[in-house]
């Protein structure tokens, strides 16, 4: 399960990641409301564990601000605030659940079982498109018109990293540390292995979208 924590308190940060990552979870870890809008935007996350406290931008906006942008990420809210009108606008403005703190990470956990296994008949029915290209995001298969081919799992992350960021140049760090996390040993060759699957793959199924690479900064999904 990949896992986005949005929380300002870093030992309690550190605490929760080394819980999840104990569980077989993939963490990424940001401290601000702002980085988690923004890391929530990519929609590569299985759930999003999110403070309602928090720096730059409150949880509730970050919440608000996804929805409106049409990310379905199961959502937990993980707060201190625990009256009952705090809940109710927790609840209505979007997130899937709600906890608080002091909390039982045997409960966490459990209800991020239960709020993933209750989108999944959701998520798997969804399909984004670009241009000529659509990608489903429960098969993996890339299709254009009449062809397909189907995707691994990482060609898969970086295409929808790049769809959701039309003809935004996107960094080579971030993109890195957005698919493969921040304490990865990945370098660029290895991420140019990648893109240049994707670009066949692209070309096999004939379509017009390309992978342009911006000197010394990244890529633009064109």
């Amino acid at each position: 399960m990949n896992i986005l924590l949005v929380e300002d308190e870093t030992q309690l940060s550190d605490a929760l990641k080394q819980i999840l990552i104990t569980n077989k979870c993939s963490v990424d870890a940001v401290f601000d409301g702002e980085s988690g809008f923004e890391y929530g935007l990519t929609n590569i996350y299985d759930a999003i564990i999110l403070d309602i406290m928090l720096p730059k931008m409150n949880g509730i906006e970050v919440l608000k601000n996804l929805r409106k942008n049409k990310i379905n990420t199961p959502i937990i809210i993980l707060t201190a605030k625990n009256s009952i009108e705090d809940k109710i606008v927790g609840l209505d403005s979007g997130a899937d659940d709600y906890l608080e703190k002091p909390f039982s990470p045997d409960e966490l956990l459990a209800r991020l079982r239960a709020i993933t296994r209750r989108n999944l008949d959701f998520v798997n029915k969804d399909i984004i498109y670009f241009s000529d290209i659509n990608l489903n995001i429960s098969t993996y298969e890339l299709s254009c018109n009449n062809n397909s081919i189907i995707l691994t799992l990482k060609e898969f992350e970086i295409l929808r990293y790049f769809i959701q960021r039309p003809k935004a140049v996107v960094d080579k760090d971030d993109l890195i540390a957005k698919i493969w996390g921040f304490d990865s040993d990945v370098e660029y060759n290895n991420l140019e292995v990648y893109i240049s699957f994707l670009r066949k793959k692209l070309s096999y199924i004939e379509s017009n979208v390309k992978i342009t690479t911006i000197r010394r900064v990244g890529y633009r999904l064109e």
